[in-house]
């Protein structure tokens, strides 16, 4: 990623010290639009935010933050006013009990929007083994707690990836990725991790009597340092995955693209990630990236409006725009065009089902 985090546009810190900025003055009121969220749509957001601030210079810059999805959300979530993002960038959809929790404090009126496509990749060192994994791989590795061989669920023994599956390197297993705060950590266990466990008998088994149950134990990483959570920034896992042979980092296909003379993915299910797989979904691990804006602050936060017309814009999201060069995969154009057209009539959302 460029050394953007170091412009006094971009403020990067933690949701007590992002609260704490946007109060400014004594009437707490801000001139720049305020987006939060996500550290994959960190870089997006904050390309369209230097697009942007170039073309109106009459304004305040716009501010990026990245919190993760879940921390953007809960930001976003707590009411309407300066004090609060316009915007809340995510990596997963909005869940229900989030949608739930604005309107309980007053953000009645949610804007989402899609803004194109990325993939959640297992990465390797350049140099280092190459690995085709199966779904029941990756959940039969990471899984905290996994069925024994009677059966009965026991604390996950395997060490080794070889000892998941034989066709698999003998390679301790050791992966660095994001902390439950991330949407990316949410896609993961949603793409990745769920329909794994679905794949194992015992597994099945257990969903068929107690749906809750199966989603706890599939959605539940172990935590004897075979995993290890590596804070919202995916350049952190990209620059351990050099220093560290034999590790393994999951993050989002945009910094794949941006480093790939140091770094490569790993197949899932046969197939590699690549902008057509990532668009067609034929890549199992594909999702979508998403903004969310309040509608109450559309014409009270100067330039929010446009501001969503540039992030929808052919010239930022469409095919051989600025945001593909930075690893969005975009959108099929009818998509896109429907995309504008919610940011154009600002349709709010539905309740999430």
């Amino acid at each position: 990623m460029p050394p953007i985090l170091a412009r006094r546009l971009f403020a990067v810190g933690t949701l007590a010290a992002a609260l704490a900025v946007a109060a400014c003055g004594p009437t707490g009121q801000r001139n720049g639009i305020w987006a939060a969220g996500s550290s994959t749509v960190f870089p997006f957001a904050t390309r369209v935010a230097e697009n942007f601030g170039r073309n109106n210079p009459e304004g305040a810059p716009p501010r990026v933050e990245s919190l993760g999805t879940g921390g953007g959300i809960q930001a976003f979530c707590q009411g309407v006013g300066p004090s609060t993002p316009d915007i809340a960038n995510a990596s997963r959809p909005m869940k229900q009990s989030e949608f739930d929790m604005c309107a309980e404090n007053g953000v009645t009126e949610i804007i989402q929007l899609i803004i194109g496509y990325d993939g959640i990749v297992v990465a390797t060192a350049r140099d280092g083994n190459s690995f085709d994994f199966e779904l029941d791989d990756l959940w039969s590795g990471l899984a905290k707690t996994v069925p024994g061989p009677n059966g009965d669920l026991i604390p996950n023994p395997a060490r080794t990836w070889n000892e998941v599956n034989p066709a698999l390197p003998n390679q301790r297993i050791q992966v660095y990725g994001p902390p439950p705060t991330s949407g990316t950590r949410d896609a993961f266990l949603e793409l990745g991790m769920t329909p794994g466990a679905k794949m194992i008998p015992a597994m099945a088994a257990i969903e068929e009597q107690d749906g809750d149950r199966f989603e706890a134990l599939a959605h539940t990483i172990r935590e004897d340092s075979r995993w290890i959570d590596s804070g919202e920034n995916d350049n952190a896992i990209l620059q351990t995955l050099t220093r560290t042979p034999g590790s393994l980092g999951v993050f989002g296909y945009s910094f794949l693209e941006q480093n790939m003379d140091t770094v490569k993915a790993e197949t899932i299910d046969g197939i590699a990630p690549t902008p057509q797989t990532i668009s067609d979904g034929s890549y199992p691990l594909a999702r979508s990236l998403y903004i969310y804006v309040k509608k109450a602050h559309i014409g009270v936060t100067p330039g929010l409006k446009a501001f969503l017309i540039e992030f929808t814009s052919e010239a930022a999201v469409g095919r051989g725009g600025y945001l593909q060069d930075r690893g969005l995969v975009p959108l099929p154009e009818p998509e896109l065009v429907a995309q504008r057209a919610i940011a154009t009539a600002l349709t709010p959302m539905a309740r999430p089902e």
